[in-house]
């Protein structure tokens, strides 16, 4: 399956914007991809080993938090993973509203 990498993260797999894995889960995949490019794991999983909370994870245009399975929902090769890092920003105050 593909897994296609947002561009902050392509420096850890030689600025590749996708990568091919072997997975039957997406939780697989995910592992399979961090397995490949040991430079990813910080930036996507949290020391208990669970995704980081702003990024995001779409099998084929879904949205993995909303998946009844999540991670254990079941990919084929014709499947495709986009990770998406959640964007913040803004005023760090309330003088601006």
């Amino acid at each position: 399956m593909k897994i296609h990498v947002p561009t902050p993260l392509r420096a850890y797999t030689d600025q590749k914007e996708s990568v091919e894995v072997n997975a039957t889960n997406v939780a697989g995949a995910l592992h399979a991809l961090v397995e490949a490019h040991p430079g990813l794991k910080t930036n996507l999983f949290a020391a208990d080993g669970n995704l980081r909370s702003f990024v995001n994870v779409y099998l084929n245009d879904e949205d993995l938090r909303y998946l009844p399975q999540k991670d254990q929902t079941a990919v084929t090769d014709a499947d495709e993973l986009t990770i998406i890092p959640s964007i913040a920003g803004g005023c760090c105050c309330c003088c601006c509203l």
